[in-house]
């Protein structure tokens, strides 16, 4: 009686999103040590969103076990609907483990290396007209990034494409999306194919076999490219902002530019060129091109143009009010599908759906290896320095962290350019 009246005084005490941990199976992480991964993930997240996918899949599913292969991919095609794609899949796996404020926590963890750097480089920018060029590490962080991708590609790839189907469904997305085709379409297509052939024929299972139950599961109860930058300077100190606008106009502006940041951070760029430049006049086109070049100089999304172009108009606060409001829609449609996936993902049709949509993350992740390699891989030394990274990754299993660090060290030493 004692041992029963301590549990339930000990479950009295812990807030209810705590309580369920981890599916059976899964190795255990404490909700700090997940928002501290993420946040160590947002220190070295270089090369857009479809290598930080690459480097959450080794943390999470790989190196932990936290999550099964096949929710990570379906999590991966959810966080391509709206917003960033890698703050979205950060939000999806905290979300899944212990909850919303965990997911929200897990994803904010993420991103503020990135909106801690774009403040500083802003300020160092609009105060002293100049911030330091990395070019030369960029072009060797550049290969390292290319393999990344590719071993993202490997290891989902060998857990969720089991069938000729699921094959050609990889490479018809792979094809497309080197061919920049919106990432939308492609996985709307995937979800049509998987509609269409059902779970069991993609997942490569006999047919006279049933679908193995997944173990219960309650729901909890709470690409960007690599720039290049030679270095920038202002023409003139008085390059002032056309109109200065409120803070709820700069927050307002923003929330509506996120309700429509559908198919990739770059899918921004023309989108707030035409509000933030022609239309607004709150940048120059000095101006916006450098917030773009500094965006890209920062682990994390391309959508910290945000924070850049808040900084310039209201300082430290008006940076946060931007990239919070730019964010908001996307973090909420997320808690919405990653509250009502486990509900979901049994039923016979949304399995059939789910299906198609896990070879098409994989043909998306290639595609996207593909899609940068020939801006990345220029020489002999970079081709070299991708095949490296890419055998520490998959044969010595080396910790990203330090096989971009060795890429970023082999382009300032000039080994890579």
């Amino acid at each position: 009686m004692a041992s029963i009246a301590h549990s339930v005084s000990y479950t009295a005490s812990v807030p209810p999103d705590a309580l369920e941990p981890p599916q059976a199976g899964r190795s255990l992480i404490s909700r700090t040590a997940l928002a501290l991964l993420f946040f160590r993930l947002g220190l070295i997240g270089f090369g857009g969103g479809m290598a930080v996918v690459a480097l959450i899949e080794l943390e999470i599913v790989q190196r932990r076990a936290l999550m099964d292969s096949e929710e990570f991919l379906h999590g991966v095609a959810l966080g391509q609907l709206m917003g960033p794609l890698a703050v979205n899949t950060a939000m999806f796996v905290g979300s899944r483990l212990y909850g919303f404020r965990s997911g929200l926590i897990c994803a904010g963890a993420f991103l503020a290396p990135s909106v801690v750097i774009v403040i500083l480089l802003s300020w160092l920018y609009f105060t002293y007209h100049s911030i330091p060029a990395l070019q030369s590490a960029l072009a060797g962080v550049a290969p390292v990034v290319i393999a990344l991708i590719v071993s993202a590609a490997w290891s989902m790839g060998r857990k969720a494409v089991r069938s000729w189907p699921a094959i050609v469904l990889v490479v018809v997305a792979a094809s497309l999306a080197a061919l920049k085709v919106n990432s939308l379409y492609l996985i709307a297509a995937g979800a049509i194919v998987g509609a269409w052939l059902g779970d069991r024929r993609l997942s490569g299972r006999p047919t006279d076999l049933p679908v193995a139950p997944s173990p219960p599961s309650e729901p909890p109860a709470s690409t960007g490219s690599l720039g290049v930058f030679t270095g920038m300077s202002l023409t003139s100190a008085a390059s002032a902002v056309a109109v200065a606008p409120s803070l709820s106009l700069l927050t307002w502006t923003f929330l509506k530019t996120g309700v429509v940041f559908v198919g990739g951070g770059f899918v921004l760029v023309p989108i707030l060129h035409h509000s933030l430049v022609l239309s607004l006049g709150w940048l120059t086109e000095r101006e916006f091109l450098d917030g773009v070049a500094i965006s890209n100089l920062t682990p994390g999304p391309i959508a910290v143009l945000a924070t850049f172009t808040g900084y310039r108009v209201h300082g430290i606060v008006g940076a946060l009010a931007a990239t919070l409001a730019l964010f908001a829609p996307a973090v909420i449609l997320m808690s919405i599908l990653s509250r009502f996936y486990a509900y979901l993902k049994d039923v016979h049709f949304v399995r059939d759906l789910l299906a198609g949509l896990s070879p098409a993350v994989v043909g998306l992740v290639l595609g996207a290896a593909l899609l940068l390699a020939p801006g990345a891989l220029i020489g002999p030394a970079a081709w070299g320095m991708c095949a490296l990274a890419l055998a520490l990754l998959l044969r010595w299993r080396w910790h990203p962290g330090f096989v971009l660090a060795l890429g970023a060290l082999a382009g300032i030493a000039g080994v890579v350019r």
